[in-house]
C-alpha cells in the first residue's frame, strides 16, 4: 500500500507540474499582452517555485536504497567536553527536529537524557514519514561547533563534538532474526520527571545484543512490556543498519571508486564565533546563514551528499574550518 500511494504521489505530481507550467507561462503571455507586470512578477515567481520542487522531486529520485523508504531514527550523543558538548548536542536535536517539522514529518521522542546543568547527554527520536531515512542518513557522523562558551566566565572560545547516528526503521516487510540467548535485558527506573510512577516501577527497559555489543534504551512508557516491544523495535533497526553498512563497505571496496573521507570523524564544522561559517567537509559546501542551518535549513547539504553518492563523484578538497 505504502508503495502504491508513492507511486500516484509521483504520477499525479507529474501531471500538477505539466500543467502548473503551461498555465504560468500562459499568465506570462497574457501579461506581456495587457502590460500587466504585478501578473508577470507573479508567475515568474510561481516559475520559480516550481523549479525548486522539480529539483527536489529530481533527488527524491535517487532515493532508491533498500531502506531509503522507511522512517528513521535519529540518536544524539554529547562528546567530551560537559556541559559545553551537552548543550551542542540539545542544539543538534533541536535543528533536526525544525528540518523534520518543516518537511512535513512527524517526530516522536523515543529516549532523552538530561545533561547535569543544561542540554543532553544523549536523544533518540523517531521521525515518520516517506523518505525519512534517505534524506537523513547523510547526517550521519561526527559534528563540531566552535563558538565561545555561555558557560566560561572568562567568554573564552570553545569547540565541542557530538555524535549524530541514523537508523532506519524496520518495519514488518523486513525480517531480522535475532536470537533471545543473544540478548542481555535489563530493567531499570526511568530517569527524569515522572513523581511516584518513576520511584516505584522498574519500567525502563535496556537490551545489549551480545555479539554485536549494541546497548538500545527506552523508557518512553509508563508500561514495561511497551518499552520491551519498543526496544525490540530499535535493536532490529540498528542491527539491519549494521549490515545494510556492511553490504555499502563491500560494494565500495569492489568497485574502488572512492577514499577515505573520513567517517568516524566530523563530517561538518558549524563556527559561531568569530567569524560565522557552517562548512561540510566532505562536500565542501558552506554558508554563513549560520542561524539558519541551526534552525533546520539543511537541504542544501543532503541535497550535495546525496548527489555525490549518486553520481560517485569525488568529495572536494576543502580546507577545515578553525
Amino acid at each position: 500500500m505504502q508503495e502504491r500511494t508513492a507511486l500516484e504521489d509521483r504520477l499525479s505530481s507529474i501531471g500538477r507540474i505539466e500543467q502548473e507550467l503551461e498555465d504560468q507561462l500562459t499568465m506570462i503571455e497574457l501579461g506581456e499582452a495587457e502590460k500587466d507586470q504585478k501578473a508577470i512578477a507573479d508567475a515568474e515567481e510561481a516559475l520559480r517555485r516550481l523549479r525548486a520542487e522539480v529539483a527536489r522531486r529530481e533527488l527524491e529520485a535517487l532515493l532508491s536504497g533498500e531502506a531509503d523508504s522507511y522512517d528513521s531514527y535519529l540518536e544524539v550523543h554529547a562528546g567530551a567536553g560537559g556541559t559545553e558538548s551537552q548543550d551542542w548536542a540539545n542544539m543538534l536535536l533541536r535543528m533536526y527536529t525544525r528540518w523534520s517539522e518543516q518537511h512535513g514529518y512527524k517526530v516522536e521522542y523515543m529516549e532523552e537524557t538530561a545533561g547535569e546543568e543544561a542540554g543532553i547527554k544523549s536523544a533518540t527520536i523517531q521521525v515518520k514519514g516517506r523518505n525519512a531515512f534517505g534524506w537523513l542518513k547523510s547526517e550521519d557522523g561526527v559534528h563540531r561547533l566552535v563558538r565561545i562558551s555561555p558557560f566560561d566566565s572568562n567568554a573564552r572560545r570553545h569547540t565541542s563534538f557530538a555524535s549524530v547516528n541514523i537508523y532506519p526503521v524496520v518495519d514488518d516487510r523486513i525480517i531480522v532474526d535475532i536470537k533471545e540467548a543473544d540478548v542481555r535485558t535489563d530493567t531499570l527506573r526511568s530517569s527524569g520527571a515522572g513523581g511516584q510512577h518513576v520511584n516505584k516501577t522498574e519500567s525502563a527497559i535496556r537490551l545489549t545484543h551480545i555479539p554485536t555489543n549494541i546497548v538500545v534504551y527506552c523508557q518512553t512508557d509508563r508500561s514495561q512490556h511497551r518499552n520491551r516491544a519498543q526496544a525490540w523495535q530499535i535493536l532490529r533497526a540498528r542491527i539491519y543498519e549494521m549490515e545494510l553498512k556492511k553490504r555499502e563497505a563491500q560494494a565500495a571496496a569492489e568497485q574502488a571508486l572512492k577514499t577515505d573521507i573520513g567517517w568516524g570523524h566530523q563530517i561538518r564544522s558549524y563556527v559561531l564565533q568569530p567569524y560565522q561559517m557552517v562548512k561540510d567537509l566532505r562536500t565542501g559546501v558552506q554558508t554563513s546563514n549560520t542561524g539558519g542551518v541551526l534552525d533546520g535549513d539543511l537541504d542544501q547539504f543532503m541535497a550535495a551528499a546525496l548527489a555525490q553518492k549518486a553520481f560517485g563523484t569525488e568529495p572536494k578538497e576543502v580546507e577545515d574550518v578553525e
